[in-house]
């Protein structure tokens, strides 16, 4: 069980070489929540503010769900989106050039007793030159374990639990959301009757300095702004500073007009207040192809029925005839 506010994260590292053997469950349980010196206060997340500066201090809780003293590594680093939007923390390899090195801990390791919660105090030392806004990372607690792959390696399974850290930075903020791309894919219906399948994939960024979430929904439409459909909202999840994601939207029964537009619209939303829809159109062709079948055969057909006609007129003409003199 993880406590609320804790986030869960596993890691596999590079091979080691050793001999193999087959893995068994440590069986090792803890869970990463906010805290204070007394005891975890209730918070979620770890959420504060401070000016360029500004040195803080605050708690984790690390609880040892096991019945053995368990010996974690701690430490502080930052957090990014994956592609699908997801809040994630850098691989324990990569160095934190954000809030995680600002992020201080009186020991690098910390052994709690079993069944047993410690409360690890840290510090957040914010530079003088950081810039104003929404800054994220999160405090780890994490044990290496060696084991073996299906390969039948050994390897080290780093198993991480933590505390999301969330600090806005004193200054100007620029809350702002962007719609990079909007791409379109129609594949029509064997039965014309059915319409088609319109694909809408539209890529969300967050251009400013605060984290954004949202909903986005896709309208499109025909010749002379005719109206064909319109998704329901979307949500968009918790966007950081410079985070992506990509929205894909499948709508069916589109009818294909010879042109249909799509114009995406997301309405950007902090965890304070609502802010002003951004959009972004584009169009793609789609022929009715069965549509087009029939006027075609109705064509060829009256242009046949012409050409036997003007034969007709002109075989049954009656000639000329010129006396001799």
């Amino acid at each position: 069980m993880i406590a609320r506010g804790a986030l869960l994260l596993t890691l596999l590292a590079a091979p080691v070489p050793a001999p193999a053997h087959a893995p068994g469950d440590s069986g090792v349980r803890w869970s990463v929540q906010p805290s204070t010196a007394k005891g975890p206060d209730g918070r979620d997340f770890i959420l504060r503010r401070a000016a360029p500066g500004e040195r803080l201090t605050d708690y984790i809780g690390i609880t040892n769900l096991t019945n053995k003293a368990q010996t974690f590594s701690v430490y502080g680093t930052d957090a990014y989106n994956t592609d699908d939007g997801s809040f994630a923390l850098l691989p324990a390899a990569d160095k934190p050039s954000d809030i995680g090195s600002w992020i201080a801990l009186g020991a690098r390791s910390f052994t709690v007793p079993a069944n047993t919660r410690l409360d690890v105090p840290f510090s957040i030392t914010v530079p003088v030159n950081a810039t104003p806004g929404d800054h994220a990372g999160g405090v780890i607690a994490s044990i290496a374990e060696e084991t073996t792959g299906a390969d039948g390696q050994k390897v080290l399974v780093d198993r991480r639990v933590a505390a999301r850290v969330y600090l806005t930075v004193a200054g100007a903020v620029a809350p702002t959301l962007k719609i990079d791309t909007v791409r379109l894919e129609y594949a029509q219906s064997a039965n014309p009757s059915d319409g088609g399948v319109m694909t809408v994939r539209y890529l969300v960024r967050n251009t400013g300095n605060q984290r954004l979430s949202g909903t986005g929904a896709v309208r499109v439409t025909g010749p002379f702004g005719w109206r064909l459909a319109r998704t329901e909202a979307m949500e968009i999840p918790e966007l950081l500073p410079g985070g992506s994601v990509t929205i894909t939207e499948k709508i069916l029964g589109v009818q294909p007009t010879v042109r249909l537009d799509a114009r995406v619209e997301v309405e950007p939303a902090t965890f304070e207040q609502k802010l002003p829809t951004v959009s972004r159109s584009t169009g793609v062709w789609a022929w009715p192809w069965a549509l087009v079948a029939l006027v075609g055969a109705l064509v060829l057909y009256l242009l046949i029925r012409l050409i036997r006609l003007v034969r007709r007129r002109r075989a049954t003409r009656p000639l000329d005839i010129v006396p001799t003199p």
